[in-house]
């Protein structure tokens, strides 16, 4: 029976925290509801973006946020916020994200907020490959 339960849990995917250097900065994450994407790329004017996917089409609003709950709560809003694939993917980029990457690195959740729609995200185990994305993103500028 144990064997059975060891088995059962390595066949579960993985929903950590992930950071990737090639080819270029990112910091992801999975759940069964959606998925995370925060990248670092110099060769774009903006070069940092954050995409939530999600298995439906967001059903869009003029405005989204991302806040983030915990001992360091903020709530980032924006309303240069792009979809595609359909509707399933939802992007915002920036030329800087401090607020996103501390949200993310301090805190407990963090909740993508479209209108109505709501996706939280779990921050735990976050934090280490938060500090290896910023040190990715800092080395390529220097």
């Amino acid at each position: 029976m144990r064997l059975a339960t060891v088995l059962f849990c390595l066949a579960l995917p993985a929903h950590a925290w992930e950071f990737k250097a090639t080819p270029v900065c990112t910091l992801s994450h999975d759940t069964p509801e959606a998925s995370v994407t925060v990248t670092w790329d110099p060769r774009r004017t903006e070069p940092y973006a954050i995409t939530v996917t999600r298995g439906a089409p967001w059903a869009g609003a003029p405005v989204f946020a991302m806040r983030f709950d915990g001992p360091r709560g903020n709530t980032i809003v924006t309303d240069r916020h792009v979809t595609g694939d359909a509707g399933r993917t939802l992007t915002v980029t920036d030329r800087g994200f401090g607020n996103v990457l501390d949200g993310l690195e301090f805190n407990e959740t963090a909740t993508a907020l479209l209108g109505e729609e709501s996706v939280p995200f779990p921050l735990e185990g976050a934090a280490d490959p938060v500090r290896a994305f910023r040190a990715c993103a800092e080395a390529a500028t220097v």
